[in-house]
């Protein structure tokens, strides 16, 4: 696939950047390669002088060839909104386009699929005259990028490349099948630093995937690239995907690098069971996806854990759907807070049925949810509905507000669990939104992929306190557990960050509660119900 885009950068994770990774895997993944709709060329009302560029295309034999996909994207002067993709099946096309800079790349490929592809760029077309270029396929070096695995499978590889001038960046890319690339500069250098690309490639080995990516910034696109990094260059990345509850079936997991555009890897992972990737810490932070297994007409329950770091020789580990299910907080600088006051609204807006490790899930299984908000004792309102989701109407002056959610995990059914969080604070309103005082608490104990820990054993399960009472400080903390489904609840010592409590006989469950109170006085009762199982 080749791609010229709009001025400016696309932030992570924006609908372009989105439509183009699953646009890419689709294309990859079934062994074909894509075409965008070619630009076409635009001119301003006033039409500005326009020069001839005559393009010519040699394949790598020094002939010429028409095989060949070319793209002219503006980036400065009156051309800078000028675009072209021309083509005469001869091999050498004329196309006239205003003065300007731009960014030409060019696609060449044989007339079968083995001849390999090229791929030459020129981030600096200055277009002041009528200017002849020659894409010569002779001028490429190869894209030699392999991990470190002899018998790994080749699946796709990515190119990208950004050229900035006057403020505007435009970029193209191209997406591959097949592993024959080259690449090539062409033309005079651009300014220092105006020129960054991007190489993904994906391989599929024996015990291990491998996502092996490198970014360059300099003035010039690359001609060639050799890359064979050792196992111990390479960072690990385990995902975990737990099967609660006897829960069979096949998940997906899709690993991509967080920054810049990029074509990711997806895989199936059967249940319960764990994938492993190495990946090149160089590339920086990576961006983990992982969807269970769906019923015939439901939408699959996706996770996801971005901007994780790696480490060269060291292993990361991400566990998906296993419990302790509960609340969770975003805890990113600058996310945004889980309950907001903005005049006489009072907003809430928190997972309830965050996985163990804090994945939030975009479709939680739940048999009901409900959230309700009393005023000085007085019933505001009743939400139900999304688990943790509901907005009241109050009145302005201060007052001592409870606020309570409550979802059933599961069916319904008397196995299943139940997590309530219930909130004490005083609120008025205010000139400008404010974040409300609410605090969580996430229990992490040691668990099987099917959700189950040893029975009869004495465990130290972490416990980790999230939001305000982590920013005013915590007054006292207290952690129950029960074994009889909550009926009756037995408080635990917790030392150094970690509950302590022997668990209950085989197939039993474990209850947990947290009472909290931050320095401010704003409370929290938090009680899961049937956590976890043991076996």
């Amino acid at each position: 696939m080749n791609d010229s885009s709009t001025p400016g950068r696309t932030p992570r994770g924006a609908t372009r950047r989105t439509a183009l990774r699953t646009l890419a895997v689709a294309a990859v993944l079934a062994g074909t390669t894509l075409s965008a709709l070619p630009p076409t060329a635009t001119a301003s009302a006033a039409a500005p002088e326009t020069y001839a560029l005559t393009i010519r295309h040699l394949d790598r034999a020094g002939a010429a060839t028409g095989d060949y996909r070319t793209n002219v994207t503006g980036l400065s002067g009156p051309g800078a909104d000028a675009s072209a993709s021309p083509h005469d099946p001869s091999g050498t096309v004329t196309v006239r386009l205003p003065k300007g800079r731009y960014l030409l790349d060019s696609t060449l490929t044989g007339a079968e699929q083995a001849a390999g592809t090229d791929w030459i760029v020129q981030p600096r077309l200055d277009l002041d005259h009528d200017t002849t270029v020659t894409v010569d396929a002779r001028t490429t070096a190869p894209v030699d990028v392999r991990p470190p695995e002899s018998g790994a499978r080749y699946l796709h590889s990515m190119a990208y490349v950004e050229a900035t001038h006057a403020g505007t960046t435009r970029s193209a890319n191209i997406m591959m099948s097949s592993g024959d690339l080259r690449v090539a500069h062409l033309g005079p250098a651009a300014e220092s630093g105006s020129v960054k690309e991007w190489i993904d490639t994906y391989w599929s080995g024996a015990r291990a995937d491998y996502a092996l990516g490198y970014v360059f910034t300099s003035a010039r696109a690359l001609t060639g690239l050799v890359r064979h990094p050792s196992a111990a260059s390479l960072a690990t990345v385990k995902v975990r995907g737990a099967a609660p509850e006897g829960a069979t079936g096949t998940g997906f997991v899709d690993i991509q690098p967080s920054a810049g555009p990029t074509v990711g890897l997806v895989r199936p992972l059967p249940l319960p069971g764990t994938a492993s990737f190495l990946v090149t810490p160089e590339r920086g932070l990576w961006d983990l996806g992982y969807a269970g297994p769906a019923a015939p007409d439901t939408p699959p329950n996706r996770y996801a854990a971005d901007g994780i770091a790696v480490r060269a020789g060291a292993t990361t580990t991400h566990t998906f759907d296993n419990a302790v299910f509960g609340p969770a907080l975003d805890t990113a600088p600058g996310a945004r807070p889980a309950g907001v006051r903005d005049g006489d609204t009072l907003a809430l807006d928190i997972p309830l049925l965050a996985d163990g490790d804090g994945h939030v899930p975009t479709a939680p299984r739940f048999h009901g949810a409900t959230t309700t908000l009393h005023r000085d004792g007085v019933l505001i309102g009743t939400g139900q509905g999304d688990p943790g989701r509901a907005t009241f109407t109050t009145t302005p002056g201060r007052a001592s507000y409870r606020l309570t959610a409550t979802a059933t995990r599961g069916d319904g059914t008397p196995a299943s669990g139940r997590v309530t969080a219930a909130w004490t604070f005083t609120s008025a309103a205010a000139s400008r939104p404010a974040a409300l005082p609410l605090s969580t608490v996430r229990f992490a104990p040691a668990l099987d992929l099917d959700g189950t820990a040893p029975a009869g054993a004495l465990v130290r399960v972490p416990v980790t306190v999230q939001g305000a009472a982590t920013e005013t400080g915590i007054r006292s903390l207290t952690v129950s557990m029960s074994t009889d489904n909550g009926t009756t609840w037995t408080r635990v010592p917790v030392v150094d960050d970690q509950a302590g409590f022997r668990t209950p006989g085989p197939g039993r469950s474990v209850s947990l509660r947290a009472e909290l109170t931050d320095t401010q006085g704003n409370t929290l009762t938090q009680t899961l119900t049937n956590a976890y199982r043991t076996r």
